[in-house]
């Protein structure tokens, strides 16, 4: 069987690549080409385009970059007829996705979407449209079950791939002290940044989260470098500050750390599930903003939250977001009472995602041996 995947981000190249890992196991004859990143391709699997190609935030950018998104759209689907797969994966990233899904669907390609569009946070009405146009939508979140039943549209919940992905890495995430050897990092406790992976976000958060250094003498920052950018990027934004720069270990970094500042996304959920205190942090384009703001019907912006369905992580967004109330919050999350009390939600949350196995469930779906 032949397979043609679409993730557009690190977080899709990341659980699209333990997908194909558990698909190859059960069948090893899988043929895989795909729009994703470098583990996919540790995978075995053809790239057409990295994902660092791919990424547009916000409305303006998206707008901007409209006359490039589209020539990609017209590339993928002539790409796809090329390839004649027996079917289409789809990992998230819904502005691009969707408009591939009802192209697949009229060539009479099967479509399955793994990781649901957001709809339940705005444009509820794009249901309608799935429902037509994907075969079988596999759920990470556990509320989406029940979101999509009211629109008459059975999902199946497979529970989140990120259980499988820190559970992978157990032994590495345990060796705290290998971690600060091998950095040669001082013996600090130690606070990581996390300022996002596209280059538009980490321009706006990073130097934020950097200005809260002064007023934490004791501790030492790390930034988490994403995979996709150079580290020289990083550099001209750290300039001479004693910050630590580590590219692709964000599990070991968050692990080792007693706290972190995360920009908004699925960061945000890795830290929990990782149980580090955190702040989560938001701020984009103004337009951009109040157009979200018009827009999207939730009460929180961090996965962490909207599981939970209550406040669990502090949630800085926009205006909020200054060198003022990040410090106070980190001085909260600092705090061993507040830690105790905050690993009891983490806990919480966990049952509420289900068990490790969300990649394998998944595989078993596509290919049709559930």
């Amino acid at each position: 069987m032949k397979y043609y995947l679409i993730s557009g981000e690190a977080s899709g190249d990341l659980h699209a690549s333990n997908l194909v890992r558990e698909m190859k196991r059960m069948d090893p004859l899988c043929d895989f080409r795909a729009w994703g990143g470098d583990l996919l391709q540790q995978q075995g699997v053809t790239l057409v385009k990295h994902y660092r190609d791919l990424a547009f935030m916000g409305f303006t950018e998206v707008l901007m970059n409209l006359r490039t998104i589209l020539d990609n759209i017209d590339f993928c689907k002539k790409d796809i007829l090329s390839y004649k797969p027996d079917a289409i994966i789809l990992v998230d990233y819904p502005g691009f996705n969707l408009r591939i899904a009802k192209f697949a669907k009229e060539q009479g390609i099967k479509v399955y979407y793994y990781i649901s569009p957001q709809v339940w946070a705005w444009k509820q009405s794009r249901v309608y449209k799935i429902r037509e146009m994907v075969d079988k939508m596999l759920v990470i979140l556990p509320f989406e079950k029940d979101f999509y039943k009211k629109f008459d549209y059975n999902v199946d919940f497979v529970g989140h791939p990120l259980l499988d992905a820190i559970d992978q890495q157990k032994e590495k995430l345990n060796d705290k002290v290998g971690f600060y050897r091998k950095h040669n990092l001082s013996d600090k406790p130690l606070v990581a940044l996390l300022p996002g992976s596209r280059k538009q976000e980490i321009d706006t958060m990073l130097p934020l989260m950097l200005s809260v250094m002064s007023e934490f003498p004791q501790y030492q920052f790390v930034v988490a470098g994403a995979p996709s950018q150079k580290s020289s990027y990083y550099e001209s934004l750290i300039g001479n500050q004693n910050v630590k720069l580590i590219s692709g270990e964000t599990y070991q970094l968050l692990s080792a750390s007693d706290a972190a500042l995360v920009t908004s996304g699925t960061a945000t959920l890795e830290t929990a599930l990782l149980n580090i205190p955190e702040v989560v942090c938001y701020k984009g384009g103004k337009i951009s903003y109040h157009i979200a703001r018009w827009l999207i019907k939730i009460n929180f912006i961090s996965l962490v939250n909207l599981i939970m369905d209550r406040e669990v992580v502090k949630e800085l967004i926009q205006d909020e977001l200054n060198q003022k109330n990040l410090v106070s919050e980190l001085k909260k999350i600092l705090d061993p009472g507040f830690r105790t009390r905050l690993l009891e939600d983490y806990s919480e949350l966990r049952q509420k995602l289900g068990g490790t196995g969300a990649s394998a469930k998944a595989a078993l779906i596509i290919l049709g041996r559930s």
